[in-house]
């Protein structure tokens, strides 16, 4: 088992590079990576860089380079439900793209067309032990299980919130989840992608964000730090 961690910030992977042994760094496509142990598991954690351009190269970079096994994906996000609050955290069921759209062809909202797929479904072991993770790493926040959006779209306006909201029937949105989970999908890889809530994804979106963001990245690396010393064959 080699597990590979991806975040899109130096934030989101610092933390996990403090607690790592670290015994090699590849660059590749501009993109660090770094190979070592976390506990007894080997690990690579790479920060690919916001979009789902990168996101989805680290995978197949993780993938043909280094053979991992399995993908974790953490980071922030913008809530969609008023119920989640910022420093919460959402742990994938699937995720879907907001901003792909090729309905005059006959496909469906979000649909890649050719994969007929609009769902990519997290990992059902990789949820559970996430979800645990929160738990006993993150005590003082809630968890949520739900839909992970993603765009090339740093989402900021409550029309915009909402429209994503309705049509994904989604909890959060972000940059890189749903990249990720397609090139895991493409690769027969699994995945999930835990998101600590930043901001609310509407006009104080900004404000929240520069506020909360290294706070919301430490909690993820300490659920993925739990999720790799406590995950099995």
């Amino acid at each position: 088992m080699k597990i590979g961690i991806i975040g899109a910030m130096d934030v989101e992977v610092a933390h996990l590079k403090e607690v790592m042994q670290i015994t090699n760094t590849t660059t590749v496509a501009k993109q660090e990576y770094c190979e070592g142990k976390i506990g007894e598991m080997d690990v690579v954690v790479v920060k690919c860089g916001v979009g789902k351009v990168r996101a989805g190269m680290s995978v197949q970079v993780l993938c043909d380079v280094f053979h991992v096994t399995h993908v974790l994906n953490t980071g922030v996000a913008g809530s969609l439900n008023n119920d989640i609050n910022v420093g919460d955290v959402v742990v994938s069921t699937d995720a879907v793209f907001h901003d792909v759209n090729a309905t005059n062809f006959g496909y469906a909202i979000g649909e890649v067309p050719s994969l007929g797929k609009v769902f990519f479904e997290s990992d059902t072991y990789l949820r559970k032990l996430a979800k645990e993770a929160v738990e006993k790493a993150a005590p003082e926040v809630s968890v949520y299980e739900g839909r992970v959006t993603t765009g090339d779209q740093f989402i900021c306006e409550k029309d915009k919130k909402n429209w994503i909201k309705d049509t994904f029937n989604a909890e959060c949105v972000e940059m890189e989840g749903c990249a990720i989970a397609e090139a895991a999908y493409l690769n027969d890889i699994p995945f999930v992608i835990i998101r600590a809530i930043s901001d609310k994804a509407d006009e104080e979106t900004v404000v929240s964000y520069e506020e909360f963001e290294g706070k919301a990245a430490v909690h993820c690396a300490k659920i993925v730090e739990y999720m790799i010393s406590n995950m099995h064959e």
